[in-house]
């Protein structure tokens, strides 16, 4: 049997698909190209489709291990995201998160919530420096709020109005996003 000698080509994409293997090399790839593709802002839903929540009951812990329930923020306009620290796509999203926090915190309710343990999430923002207000999921969201995937999110009117539903990364620090929170807020 001849063997004949591999392309550079060749060559390159293996060496890509063993560095998209190994878990140190993967993940910062990964992230770069989440940020990249994060960089668009989320869809609004059309006002006719809108779904309506009904069932805000979901028992979350605060990091700092305050229980609340979501339903505590009824008539509130909600963000509310679905992340965990393992997932690039979700990394990738946090800091325009936490820029949006910085200027929404006090007029929006924010719930950042992840089903990994506070020791794991606690580290995370401290070496990112967020200072957001993250839950881990004590019960299963209702299924309009239900994402089998990572990021999930959504904003969420007085009324209980879904008007945005995004998976994935996205530019939540956008123009369209603060342009929905003001009209949302009545600002």
């Amino acid at each position: 049997m001849k063997f004949r000698k591999p392309s550079f080509g060749e060559i390159g994409l293996l060496v890509l698909i063993i560095i998209l293997i190994i878990p140190q090399t993967s993940f910062p790839i990964k992230l770069a190209v989440h940020k990249i593709l994060g960089r668009l802002s989320p869809s609004l839903v059309e006002v006719d489709n809108r779904t309506e929540l009904k069932n805000y009951n979901m028992k979350l812990v605060s990091i700092d291990g305050a229980k609340t329930n979501f339903k505590s923020a009824k008539g509130e306009v909600i963000f509310l995201n679905f992340w965990a620290t393992w997932c690039p796509p979700c990394v990738a999203e946090m800091p325009s998160i936490n820029e949006l926090y910085k200027d929404y915190g006090d007029r929006v309710s924010f719930y950042i919530v992840t089903n990994e343990a506070a020791k794991k999430t606690i580290p995370f923002l401290e070496k990112k420096d967020f200072d957001l207000p993250v839950y881990q999921m004590q019960s299963m969201p209702s299924k309009e709020i239900y994402s089998r995937s990572i990021p999930a999110t959504f904003i969420i009117d007085r009324e209980g109005k879904i008007v945005v539903d995004e998976t994935g990364a996205a530019n939540w620090n956008s123009e369209l996003v603060r342009k929905t929170l003001d009209e949302l807020i009545g600002e």
